[in-house]
């Protein structure tokens, strides 16, 4: 098992071995969002997990120091998503934080985290840290906090995605951003020489032949300005078994001497903890967002 680079704590995004069936159905049903906010003046992370399951929706919700140490984590099991709004109110360290959702008229996608029609609130002694969704007046009014946008930002995204050789996602490379189209084109059957090839909005911005000697590894890209590594370990899709994930993760940095920097003792071949920890710090340092992805081969 080989630790992949993430601010993901505990919870690394990991190449694992995957030949149990029903780690890929579970798979899916998964995606993670990662926040950086102040409370009070204290930076911390607010993860959160929508899950999907044959039991209905669910929602985690987890807050942590710049250290890793929790903070304070709820979970909503997804019984109590029955009437699709709620909240749940919690002291920590004397303070009061408030977890507010309203997914009544929520729309999805494939996938488990809501597209619009939702919002999802977390407030910390009556101050807004952060609000999701496209309802943020009816968020306002259930809260009867002021109107003041949070200080929240997006930092990291980890999720799941399927296909057979195209293999897609959406990401917003910075806060407040454009929306962009994530493609991934690899098709490792019955080839001798497979290649991989990476558009953002179709355009092909990547391209990787030789793919068997070159299954790990990193290059930058310009997305809306700004260089984006793109860090990638096909391994198993060449030499797992069919059963197999690949790993991809797509990190912005607010400047290419920053971006250089981070990665000036990177070795693609070994990807360990240690490196895991010096990308949480490039994070707590303001190196941009990150996008994790595994992508799953439909049989």
């Amino acid at each position: 098992m080989r630790d992949f680079p993430s601010c993901f704590g505990e919870n690394g995004v990991q190449v694992a071995d995957s030949s149990s069936s029903s780690t890929t159905k579970a798979a899916q049903n998964v995606v993670t969002c990662v926040y950086q906010c102040k409370l009070h003046g204290r930076s911390c992370f607010i993860t959160i997990t929508w899950t999907r399951s044959l039991m209905g929706q669910g929602l985690s919700v987890g807050i942590d120091d710049l250290a890793n140490q929790c903070l304070c984590k709820v979970d909503i099991k997804p019984w109590l998503f029955s009437k699709r709004k709620g909240s749940k109110s919690l002291e920590v360290d004397s303070s009061k934080i408030e977890i507010y959702w309203d997914l009544t008229n929520a729309k999805f996608g494939p996938g488990p985290e809501p597209l619009e029609g939702f919002y999802l609130a977390v407030v910390f002694n009556q101050e807004m840290v952060l609000l999701l969704g496209d309802l943020k007046k009816e968020a306002y009014k259930k809260v009867d906090t002021e109107a003041v946008d949070s200080n929240a930002i997006f930092i990291a995204k980890r999720e799941h995605i399927f296909g057979k050789k195209f293999y897609g996602a959406k990401a917003q490379f910075c806060d407040q951003g454009q929306m962009h189209d994530v493609t991934i084109e690899c098709d490792t059957v019955g080839l001798n020489d497979p290649c991989l090839v990476i558009r953002i909005d179709s355009k092909a911005v990547m391209q990787v032949k030789r793919l068997k000697w070159k299954f790990r590894g990193n290059h930058t890209i310009l997305v809306d300005g700004l260089p984006v590594e793109v860090l990638w370990d096909v391994h198993n899709w060449l030499f797992g078994n069919s059963m197999g994930n690949a790993v991809f993760m797509f990190q912005t940095c607010l400047s290419a001497d920053k971006l250089c920097a981070s990665h000036s003792g990177f070795d693609p071949s070994v990807l360990t903890l240690s490196y895991s920890q010096q990308f949480r710090d490039s994070q707590s340092q303001g190196l941009g967002f990150s996008l994790i992805l595994y992508a799953w081969k439909n049989e």
